[in-house]
């Protein structure tokens, strides 16, 4: 297929571009710099150059404004914007193309459900409270849009994606490394999390199985609480990690994201993926964090 990929830098696109070329795709880049893409657009003020759907038939949609900040207000509008206006215009494009993608793959998040506790959510779940389960309610309806095109829209909800290259895991490693690896706040929020092999192989998946579509999870079947993720990583580096950080520092450190992004949790389940046949090669984190930081 010819595949649009928006967001083709970043930590899943960098890998989504080759794993496509590999099974024989074309790739088209769209984003924001001429140095980085093959058509350009700017979702903050609405632009789109129409000739980057040409002969697309497929769309992946992976960009956005990085939410691992202190969110001042400012950067809470462009987190929003980029991902709610960047969904939105991609589906009125593919609405007003001539012979609109077949399918359009949406990035989300499990933030969708809010927090949860201990309780296990699957795709039947419904969502949460808060910035980022509102962000991502309002992400998921922007780009159910493009089914007026008759296209099917998948929305791939990510946990947080494991890769010793970039992301969450990354910022992580150097405290770890040091013996300063930490539990947060009471250590007994959920945290569900991927491989970026297995978040790579999502996508592909979510692209070739026509009956998938709506809200997919894309996330580890064993999610772990932050103590586990704490001690799993600590023992994969041979580092101790006997420290706790209170929730108060982490609210004084990082604001509202503290509670949205570090204290409260998720555990989630990809119900829809396993039902369809999909193998996870990385389901039990110690595995995945091995292949991952090649341990």
């Amino acid at each position: 297929m010819r595949v649009l990929v928006t967001g083709a830098t970043g930590l899943i696109g960098s890998h989504l571009v080759p794993a496509l070329q590999r099974e024989g795709h074309q790739v088209v880049r769209l984003g924001r710099r001429p140095e980085a893409a093959d058509f350009l657009w700017d979702p903050l003020r609405g632009t789109l150059d129409a000739r980057a759907l040409e002969g697309v038939e497929a769309v992946v949609h992976l960009a956005g404004e990085n939410i691992g900040q202190r969110w001042t207000a400012q950067r809470r509008e462009r987190i929003w914007r980029s991902r709610v206006e960047g969904a939105r215009l991609l589906a009125e494009a593919i609405v007003a193309a001539p012979s609109p993608p077949r399918v359009f793959v949406s990035a989300s998040a499990v933030g969708y459900y809010g927090d949860r506790g201990q309780e296990p959510l699957d795709e039947s779940s419904g969502p949460g409270t808060g910035f980022l389960a509102d962000l991502c309610r309002a992400w998921e309806e922007a780009a159910q849009g493009a089914t007026r095109a008759g296209t099917r829209v998948v929305n791939t909800r990510f946990g947080v994606v494991l890769s010793g290259r970039g992301g969450a895991l990354a910022r992580l490693l150097p405290l770890f490394r040091l013996g300063l690896g930490a539990t947060l706040g009471s250590g007994r929020q959920f945290m569900s999390w991927v491989a970026l092999d297995d978040a790579v192989a999502g996508l592909l998946f979510a692209l070739s199985r026509d009956d998938l579509s709506g809200p997919v999870n894309v996330s580890a079947p064993n999610p772990v609480t932050n103590a586990e993720f704490t001690r799993t990583l600590a023992r994969v580096l041979g580092r101790p990690a006997f420290l706790r950080v209170p929730a108060f520092a982490l609210r004084l450190a990082m604001g509202r994201m503290a509670d949205e992004a570090l204290l409260m949790g998720q555990r989630v389940l990809p119900a829809k993926l396993q039902a369809a046949g999909f193998q996870f090669r990385y389901p039990e984190l110690e595995a995945a964090l091995r292949h991952v930081l090649g341990r």
